[in-house]
């Protein structure tokens, strides 16, 4: 017994090296050896020691096969001149939890949302109005644009890909009410500013990575060119007549309200929609020209279907394009009003109960390859209509009402503020049972939330339209939601990505750009400079004449 008891301990050490070496990896026999002798087993189990070392390696070839943590970027714009720029990382495991096991989250053990600053700042002299961001470029970069009451467009260089790096606390001494996590990107750029509009900026817009559309209080429409910044073209919409003042204007004598509301780009990329203030009508452009088309005006019974009242300014306050280019749809104040491609009217939105107000439209993907239209509301609500089932051309006086299929947020989630502004992004996950969507909304009062969304429960709203059948039943809650954050300001725009760029590039350039002007970080305060001049090694000068919108 007693040289059974010596022999032991050392087959036992001869019998690790020669296991561990069969992993292939040079460093790991030493510590599993440590995790090995640490436990306590009976003697009789010393021979199964093989086992659980195979089932540890099968687990940990499990798990490189689970979908990574998603970073999403959002940057909103405020009434208090603040660009706040946050980087949102949702763990996988968030995503991958179903309607019954979210019911059984609340542990401080479950995965939450994690919202970091990226980038915090007074950009503009006055409220931010809106912004927008570029489709994504070859070195992992998006354009942003801001624009405010004070006339000017402000430009930035956001990289789309988070850098691998520990982040800093943000408190270092100074309390801070809005998040405890900050973490500068060297890559984010100030690019400049443009000044060639003469009034307020009211939308923009970049239908390609090359072109930059803006609109403002002055009737005009700006195409840019991104690579010098040179306008290509100015579009003049007329003034309009000073007939019919809408009540409640508080213009002086002499005046007419004028400007822009919004405008929107045709697929192709060769006709645009645009809507404007003290005229109750829309215009068409073609871009290939830079001229008018024609121009729509809207009825009496159209806009009393739309909810504008007789003393109701009856002006379009938004514009949107299907993705398909087949259909558009064009936003009051209290309704909404889907039109085909050949320009007459197919249906109106209102959402319940009447009276509310409209803020913003966004056209979402279903997997089955159709749209569903997404409104918000100034309840703090995100209804869902379907537009796939439209008939043909029917008069203005009998158009249908679409009803809600499904809604988000709202009283019963504790929200009741209103929704400025919200975007849709598709998750690229390979390994989803369905394509997530998540919606970013953000709430005037400076909340911003996250929820995740199946597009298959998307496809089957769009499916379930049985007329009368919809009608009597009340909407669908849809969505679960993932994080809150509360910024402190009052939001007036958004946008968002998902960062996929290629992380080795990025951090190979963000190394090198750790040493560059400290002026140039987005996370400071720099002076913004007048328009960007013409690039003098251009070899082409085509600033001139306007040729359309080709890359």
């Amino acid at each position: 017994m007693a040289t059974a008891t010596l022999k032991r301990p050392r087959e036992d050490t001869e019998v690790r090296p020669s296991h561990t070496r069969t992993t292939g990896h040079s460093q790991q026999p030493a510590h599993k050896k440590r995790n090995i002798s640490q436990r306590s087993q009976p003697d009789d189990e010393l021979q199964t020691e093989t086992e659980p070392r195979l089932d540890k390696t099968r687990k940990v070839l499990v798990t490189t096969t689970h979908r990574a943590d998603v970073v999403v970027q959002i940057v909103t714009g405020s009434y208090d001149r603040v660009l706040h720029g946050i980087s949102a990382t949702i763990p996988a495991q968030l995503l991958q939890q179903d309607e019954d096991s979210k019911q059984t989250n609340g542990s401080e053990d479950d995965p939450k949302v994690t919202f970091t600053d990226t980038f915090l700042f007074a950009a503009h002299t006055s409220s931010i109005r809106s912004l927008a961001l570029s489709p994504s470029t070859e070195n992992n970069k998006r354009l942003l644009a801001t624009g405010s009451a004070d006339e000017r467009i402000n430009l930035y260089s956001l990289s789309t890909t988070p850098l691998n790096q520990k982040s800093k606390s943000s408190s270092n001494g100074k309390p801070s009410l809005i998040s405890t996590i900050t973490s500068e990107n060297p890559l984010n750029r100030t690019l400049g500013s443009l000044t060639h509009h003469s009034r307020p900026i009211s939308t923009l817009h970049f239908p390609s990575k090359s072109k930059l559309f803006s609109s403002a209080e002055d009737n005009t429409i700006a195409i840019t060119r991104t690579r010098d910044w040179v306008v290509l073209s100015t579009i003049k919409a007329p003034i309009p007549k000073p007939v019919g003042r809408p009540s409640g204007d508080t213009l002086a004598p002499g005046e007419v309200p004028a400007g822009v509301n919004d405008f929107a780009v045709h697929p192709s990329q060769k006709l645009m929609l645009s809507v404007g203030r003290g005229e109750r009508c829309m215009r068409l452009w073609n871009l290939m020209t830079g001229k008018k088309a024609v121009v729509l005006q809207f009825s009496r019974e159209l806009l009393a279907q739309a909810g504008e009242g007789k003393w109701g300014r009856g002006e379009g306050m938004k514009v949107l394009w299907s993705g398909d280019g087949e259909a558009f749809v064009v936003g009051f104040e209290r309704g909404a009003v889907v039109f085909g491609v050949d320009s007459k009217a197919r249906a109106v939105i209102r959402a319940e109960p009447k009276g509310v107000k409209l803020h913003q439209m966004r056209f979402m993907p279903r997997a089955d390859g159709g749209e569903v239209l997404a409104v918000s509301t100034e309840d703090g609500r995100v209804l869902f209509y379907d537009i796939s089932g439209l008939g043909e051309e029917v008069g203005e006086k009998e158009l249908p009402t679409l009803s809600c299929l499904a809604e988000l947020g709202g009283q019963e989630a504790g929200i009741t503020s209103r929704i400025k502004d919200f975007e849709v992004l598709q998750l690229p996950l390979v390994a989803a049972a369905s394509q997530p969507l998540i919606v970013i909304t953000a709430n005037s009062d400076g909340g911003v939330r996250l929820w995740a969304l199946e597009s298959d429960a998307i496809s089957a709203l769009g499916k379930s339209t049985d007329g009368d059948e919809v009608a009597e039943k009340h909407p669908e809650k849809v969505g679960r939601l993932l994080g809150t954050l509360e910024t402190g300001n009052r939001i007036t725009c958004l946008g968002a990505f998902v960062m996929d760029g290629d992380s080795k590039k990025t951090n190979e350039a963000a190394n090198g750009a750790a040493g560059a002007e400290e002026e140039q970080n987005l996370g400071e305060e720099v002076e913004l400079v007048e328009p960007i001049s013409e690039d003098e090694d251009e070899d082409d000068d085509d600033g001139e004449e306007f040729t359309g919108l080709g890359d």
